[in-house]
């Protein structure tokens, strides 16, 4: 089939990848301009972009989608069979998502109708489920609520968190897509409709909730520290400082104490801390103006001690 693929991070590669080493012809790919970034905030091209680039693929990068005549003047003229969505970013107008002969689908990371929105992946590592998965769906005006081609369900593992998650959506993403769109050519696909009355949402992460309070429970605690692990970070306050927990695991109470007290600090072990239910293990931590360092180098390069506090 002939394609437009739209798509920004690194989640959307995957799937365009699938699409170029099948018999399909992608035909341009639409993703979000290029921004500035990092430190240095030098402009940088969204991974979309640089992959579609080395497979010469055309790319388009408009600013604005509604009411934009060159857009749709573009898509009229290059009459794809159907339109595919992989975290592109922007709502797409109704508009446009009629214009292909198949209209638009969508890779989404979850098990809809759970998890509709912006942040799918983060949210369910925060609420601790034990299974997510991705979707392939047809998009319509209303959120992520579309009629529904296929779904594949992944465990989520004790180990893993938004670094590791988001490779596997991102790959069985790529796998399922591929085999809709072979059924959607042969004629064979089935859409579902949505349950609506099941729905939530994953609102888009804001920086504010990467603070851990240390009230909560260790478990939820490290559910944040894995859900954040890329962005924002999970982060308390340490001597008067900000520090960023990068990683962290759920251990047994050497005893009791208030929360956010330190119960032990060994140079072997790393930095034990002390919840509101039960304690957590600080494996990877990253100061103010320093590179990330495991626990057991914070103990001895900070000189760390039992009795401290995390605020």
């Amino acid at each position: 089939m002939r394609i437009v693929f739209w798509g920004t991070p690194e989640f959307a590669v995957e799937s365009l990848r699938a699409l170029v080493n099948t018999e399909h012809k992608v035909l341009a790919v639409i993703t979000q301009p290029d921004k500035p970034k990092g430190r240095g905030q030098k402009v940088l091209p969204t991974p979309v972009k640089e992959f579609a680039l080395q497979q010469s693929i055309p790319v388009y990068q408009p600013n604005t989608l509604r009411n934009n005549k060159e857009v749709r003047d573009l898509l009229e003229s290059l009459n794809p069979d159907i339109s595919v969505v992989v975290a592109y970013g922007k709502i797409i107008p109704e508009d446009l998502i009629e214009i292909p002969k198949y209209k638009t689908i969508n890779v989404h990371a979850s098990l809809l109708p759970e998890y509709r929105g912006a942040a799918p992946i983060q949210r369910a590592l925060l609420e601790g489920k034990s299974k997510t998965g991705v979707c392939i769906m047809e998009i319509v005006k209303e959120l992520d609520a579309g009629d529904v081609y296929d779904c594949k369900e992944v465990e989520i593992k004790q180990e893993d968190d938004i670094v590791s998650l988001h490779d596997k959506l991102a790959k069985e993403g790529a796998t399922l897509l591929v085999e809709v769109l072979r059924k959607i050519e042969e004629g064979t696909a089935k859409k579902r409709p949505q349950n609506h009355s099941r729905a939530t949402y994953a609102k888009p992460i804001e920086k504010e909730e990467g603070r851990i309070n240390w009230v909560n429970s260790a478990i939820e605690i490290f559910n944040r520290v894995r859900a954040f692990k890329v962005w924002p970070k999970a982060y308390a306050v340490f001597r008067g400082e900000v520090v960023k927990i990068i990683d962290a695991e759920v251990v047994e109470c050497p005893r009791g104490s208030s929360p956010g007290d330190i119960v032990k600090s060994d140079d072997k072990i790393g930095i034990v801390i002390f919840t509101g239910k039960g304690c957590i293990l600080i494996k990877a931590i990253q100061f103010p103006n320093s590179k990330v360092i495991s626990s057991t180098d914070a103990v001895r390069g900070y000189r760390i001690k039992e009795g401290e506090r995390f605020e």
